[in-house]
């Protein structure tokens, strides 16, 4: 029983915070490159009767500023706004040293709308991607942000993510919460929904890779227990539980195996399970604690923290073989390993001189990086194209969000307008 304890006490330090609770975030951008590109983004043609619910430019304009890679020509300084093709004129967006312009319009259709959009070359006097996309009369936001993932990926190379979504856990205050929320909102925080309300904890949400379930642990039977949740039925549903520890769910990435830590024989250990044949399968075997699990890009093998070594350090396993690597070395504690979607990079958390930061371990270098400057940093989940991480962290005594690139050059916090906020898990790719 009181290893038990000592292994309950371990994993809730390591997963879980008094959480706290939230409305919409707030976006404010801290730091970005040293050269963004100067892009301008014009006012979209809307020849409707009554106003758009959504500005699609201007949400166009944040996405793009938020990746902290463009700067936005103010529309006051604006020397025309064209609406087409033909009304641009390429001297006038040089005089205003703009590299790129974005233009477009909005059509009503019967079931909602569809945007257009062109992108410019200013300096070639060409345009450079155009495109179309259909949703329906609440999907103007979603629309928009369609627009800034072709853009983005035009200009960068790289697949955008802005039309992607964001879990975490609120509650109403940061000592002694007495109510908690498991939200899903938007990825620059609009649109929070409500997925679960509870008067006890909620920890470690994870997303199935189709982005249409999460898994999460909740203490409302008095002890931890892991539920699935189906987001567009809300349908929710336990999983089979046992005695002991149940926690820190992760989705396998062809969605039918849960990757999960069981204490049900005397230890904290990796299990995963079978979610079609409830077929359930041990992957360590160690009397030191190994906890939070997530997996490889190919499902294949297991990323893990264990203490092991005598203090917490991330290692692999390979679930044919059950051979164990251990990935970390530099400082006392590295710890919620997960990998980004190419394979490459290793997002953690790490303790340098008593601070808690987010790092990044080259695979293939072996080098470690230290992304962020904060002192308390914690629950990294990566962006489903590998750019950005977003984590939980402490600013002025507030538990918020906050985001950093995956070079350390850009980051910005996400702050809830109301209560504090922990563990986020970023979305995949919506389809």
């Amino acid at each position: 029983m009181r290893k038990l304890k000592q292994q309950l006490g371990l994993i809730l330090l390591v997963l879980m915070a008094p959480l706290t609770m939230a409305s919409e975030l707030v976006i404010e951008i801290t730091s970005g490159v040293d050269d963004p590109v100067p892009v301008a983004i014009v006012p979209f043609d809307w020849a409707g009767n009554k106003a758009l619910p959504e500005d699609v430019a201007l949400v166009v304009e944040s996405d793009l500023e938020r990746s902290g890679q463009f700067k936005a020509l103010q529309r006051g300084a604006m020397l025309s706004r064209p609406r087409n093709e033909e009304t641009v004129y390429y001297r006038d967006w040089r005089y205003l040293d703009t590299e790129y312009l974005v233009i477009g319009q909005v059509l009503a259709t019967e079931k909602g709308f569809t945007v257009e959009y062109q992108l410019f070359d200013i300096e070639g006097e060409q345009i450079i991607s155009s495109g179309a996309f259909t949703g329906g009369r609440d999907n103007l936001r979603s629309l928009a942000h369609s627009v800034s993932d072709a853009v983005y990926e035009a200009l960068t190379g790289l697949r955008g993510a802005f039309r992607t979504r964001v879990a975490y856990v609120a509650a109403d205050r940061k000592v002694n919460p007495s109510s908690y929320q498991l939200l899903v909102a938007d990825a620059d925080g609009f649109n929070p929904k409500v997925i679960l309300k509870s008067k006890y904890p909620i920890m470690s949400p994870n997303w199935s890779r189709d982005a249409n379930q999460l898994a999460y642990v909740s203490f409302e039977s008095q002890r931890p227990a892991i539920y699935l949740q189906d987001l567009r039925t809300g349908e929710r549903k336990r999983v089979k539980s046992f005695k002991g520890l149940n926690g820190a769910p992760a989705w396998s990435p062809d969605g039918k195996r849960l990757a999960l830590v069981l204490s049900k024989d005397g230890n904290a250990e990796i299990y995963v399970l079978g979610l079609e044949d409830g077929k359930l399968q041990r992957i360590t075997n160690h009397y030191g604690i190994d906890t939070e699990p997530s997996w490889s890009v190919d499902g294949k093998s297991i990323i893990f923290t264990s203490d092991r070594g005598g203090k917490p350090q991330i290692y692999q396993v390979e679930l044919a073989s059950k051979w164990v690597e251990r990935l970390t070395f530099e400082g006392d504690y590295n710890a919620r390993g997960s990998l980004t979607y190419d394979g490459r990079f290793l997002v953690l958390v790490s303790r340098h001189d008593g601070r808690f930061h987010i790092a990044v371990q080259d695979l293939q270098r072996g080098t470690m990086t230290k992304l962020t400057r904060s002192s308390l940093d914690e629950s990294p989940s990566v962006a489903p194209n590998g750019s950005m991480v977003l984590y939980a962290t402490e600013v002025n005594g507030k538990d918020i969000l906050a985001a950093v690139s995956i070079d350390g050059q850009v980051t910005y916090q996400l702050p809830a307008a109301s209560g504090v906020v922990r563990e986020p898990a970023w979305s995949p790719y919506l389809n």
